[in-house]
């Protein structure tokens, strides 16, 4: 008995403690990327140029662009107003090699960045490794996978934290203290029956 009221009450904090995620608006936003720690891509604002500071774009106003290309073609990256980013493979198979990307928003963000997510890894083989690294910066892995096709794109998105949706500290002890008395007066009844 002790082992399913202790398991109820784990299962109650752990849901009352997540946090929803949101999708996050880069609307303003301005990104600067790096590839393998270089800055070795290169932005919609400079021309897809080299050249200082070439590594950092916005969003393209009319959408109709990717925000990013590395500087040796093999990818593209485009990201939306509400935070999905598109990964393009420019040359299928890319070679092997180590592919891995920071994209840093610094303070241009209207929210802190609470969750970065798969959406949908139909062109590739494998898994990326898609990580948070702070509230303003995302990481991206793409070493190791096998692409199906080229201009197929791999989607994540970047979300905040809704807050609407996380419960406050006081419903959650109060959630836990009923769960918690519900299963003692069960457990009072069980023991007075036997």
């Amino acid at each position: 008995m002790k082992k399913i009221i202790m398991e109820t009450l784990v299962l109650a904090a752990l849901a009352a403690t997540q946090v929803h995620a949101a999708p996050l608006s880069l609307d303003n936003a301005s990104i600067t990327a790096t590839y393998n720690g270089t800055s070795d891509v290169l932005g919609n604002d400079s021309g897809y140029m080299p050249g200082p500071g070439s590594n950092v774009s916005g969003l393209d106003p009319s959408d109709s662009y990717v925000e990013f290309l590395t500087g040796d073609a093999l990818f593209g990256f485009d990201f939306t107003r509400a935070g999905l980013l598109s990964i393009y493979a420019n040359i299928v198979p890319p070679l092997d090699g180590s592919y891995r990307f920071i994209f840093d928003f610094g303070s241009s963000l209207a929210a802190p960045i609470a969750s970065f997510t798969l959406v949908d890894a139909s062109a590739v083989g494998g898994m990326p490794v898609l990580s948070v690294l702070n509230s303003h910066s995302i990481g991206l892995d793409l070493s190791g996978l096998d692409w199906n096709g080229d201009f197929i794109p791999l989607t994540a998105q970047i979300g905040s934290a809704d807050a609407a949706d996380v419960p406050e500290p006081a419903s959650a002890a109060l959630l836990l203290a009923g769960v918690a008395g519900l299963a003692m007066s069960r457990r009072r009844k069980h023991s007075a029956q036997a």
